[in-house]
């Protein structure tokens, strides 16, 4: 199967599970830009629960092809971003081990959006040892070609009930709290389990 989807900042589990019997991963290049979703933002889990951490851009107004977000640092997110994620999960099992990648590619500073979130994505894809192809759209069609799953916009915060038709939630240790928060980042699960990650999100996928 080849997927199409766009790119995600530190996706969630449900974005892996989406993509787990894809041999072929197309990132989606040429949309517009689309505010409040997961291209900009994921949640973690903290101390105080759930916590959303946002890449500010400075795409306010109009239609904005997704290549040509501009990351905003002005805004001092990228040292908030990496305090909270420390403080999160320094005590993580498998913390020490693998953020010093995370730490890299975030400080890189990027100046797009896009590029960012593939060179995460990327990182993401190492981390669970995943042999996919990854390329990019050429142009952007509304309906893509068979047999490309088309799964842009599908993994939406604002869309939970598209999640069952992907991702099923399977539990794993994690750092706080006595109920388990699913769907989380990524690096949520990988921080907590490592090496185990991948066997989660494969038990986390809807088997079609």
């Amino acid at each position: 199967m080849t997927a199409l989807i766009e790119t995600q900042y530190l996706p969630p589990v449900a974005y892996f599970a989406a993509l787990r019997a894809a041999h072929e991963i197309v990132l989606e290049k040429h949309e517009h830009y689309e505010k409040q979703t997961y291209r900009n933002r994921c949640y973690i889990n903290t101390a105080r629960g759930q916590e959303t951490l946002i890449v500010p851009t400075t795409a306010k107004h109009g239609k904005v092809v997704i290549t040509e977000v501009r990351v905003d640092y002005t805004q001092k997110w990228l040292n908030n971003h990496w305090r909270t994620l420390q403080s999160a999960y320094g005590k993580a099992p498998f913390f020490e081990y693998y953020s010093e990648d995370l730490e890299k590619i975030l400080f890189k500073r990027h100046s797009f959006l896009y590029d960012l979130n593939y060179e995460l994505l990327s990182m993401c894809l190492r981390w669970l040892k995943w042999d996919v192809s990854v390329k990019e759209s050429l142009s952007y069609t509304k309906l893509p070609d068979q047999p490309k799953s088309d799964l842009r916009s599908a993994i939406n915060p604002k869309k939970a009930a598209n999640l069952s038709r992907f991702y099923q939630p399977a539990k794993y240790y994690q750092v706080f709290g006595n109920t388990f928060a699913e769907n989380l980042s990524i690096v949520d699960l990988i921080f907590c389990e490592g090496p185990e990650a991948a066997r989660i999100v494969q038990v986390s996928t809807v088997v079609k």
